[in-house]
């Protein structure tokens, strides 16, 4: 049997295998998506975000028993920053989340970003399709702490919960760059902190200013204590509110479409650009152009034309 069959079996170990060849960018790992993709498209994803230091493994890990309360089944993927100097991660996500690792009914799978931008990792849309595969119903994505522009887990998740806690700045900060449009729910997590009431206070009158258009979702401020499990069961709430509102008004046509056709775009970039290089390396194209950068002979524009036209037959 193939690892594909494996996982749709139930088999965890294929599952854990399949994403180490995932990870690892493996041939053998393309086949075995193709065989799972139809299978899938049955788990509701969850994004959890915010900045470093946000709470954000500790509020999935009680994301995860509230769900498993439920009789849910969970996956869990956490993105772990990878070190810009030796390429190593230390992956301590699931260190918050071990009171799981017996359950069989939760599946926890780090993955290191691998200079991937955006707050993601290159392979987690295609982790994600094997824990569905897997039968996981519920998938939880938490993302590496992010800034303010690494903002790819809204075009990953049904539903994208932005993690906020007290004390990390003014109230400008909250409003650069794209943290008040991606979010579906916001959260000030460690509410028994000084100024949590104001936090909330000041997201809560920014949400207001934003404009949307008629009938769409309204994002809600919610406050949590996650080690002490304060607020978990609201989030739930308020997650599965989300998810009716995406199903009853028809918008789950649209993300749906979107993120199809952001899936299928970063394939093809991906691939694209393994062509390309490895198209020039065979040649000697790379090490000409370089070089001709180098003494101004040769301008990088004009020789990345040249090289997509040779690719295409057209010169």
């Amino acid at each position: 049997m193939s690892l594909a069959e494996m996982v749709l079996n139930g088999d965890i170990r294929a599952a854990a295998r399949l994403m180490r060849d995932i990870d690892d960018n493996r041939p053998q790992a393309v086949d075995n998506l193709k065989q799972l993709y139809p299978s899938t498209g049955n788990a509701y994803i969850i994004g959890i975000t915010g900045p470093p230091g946000a709470g954000k493994s500790t509020l999935v890990d009680q994301l995860t028993a509230a769900f498993r309360k439920q009789g849910k089944r969970v996956g869990v993927v956490a993105i772990d920053p990878t070190s810009p100097f030796t390429g190593g991660a230390i992956l301590g996500d699931r260190i918050r989340m071990n009171r799981h690792a017996t359950d069989e009914g939760v599946f926890i799978r780090s993955l290191a970003t691998r200079g991937a931008l955006g707050g993601l990792s290159r392979s987690t849309s295609d982790v994600a399709l094997v824990m569905d595969a897997l039968g996981m119903e519920i998938i939880i994505i938490e993302t590496v702490g992010v800034g303010q522009d690494e903002v790819d887990i809204v075009k990953a998740a049904h539903t994208t919960c932005v993690v906020m806690v007290p004390g990390l700045g003014d109230d400008i900060q909250a409003i650069k760059a794209g943290i008040l449009e991606i979010g579906d729910i916001f959260v000030v997590n460690k509410a028994d902190r000084d100024g949590a009431d104001r936090t909330a206070r000041e997201l809560a009158t920014m949400l207001e200013y934003r404009s949307a258009p008629e009938g769409s979702w309204n994002p809600r401020v919610l406050k949590t204590e996650a080690q002490r499990a304060t607020g978990v069961d609201e989030l739930v709430a308020e997650i599965l509110l989300h998810r009716e509102h995406l199903f009853s008004s028809g918008t789950i046509n649209n993300f749906l479409r979107e993120r199809n056709e952001r899936h299928f775009v970063d394939i093809l970039r991906d691939s694209l650009f393994k062509k390309a290089l490895e198209f020039m390396v065979a040649d000697g194209t790379l090490d000409s152009v370089v070089t001709g950068m180098g003494s101004r002979t040769v301008d990088p524009y004009s020789a990345a034309e040249l090289v997509l036209a040779r690719m295409m037959g057209e010169r």
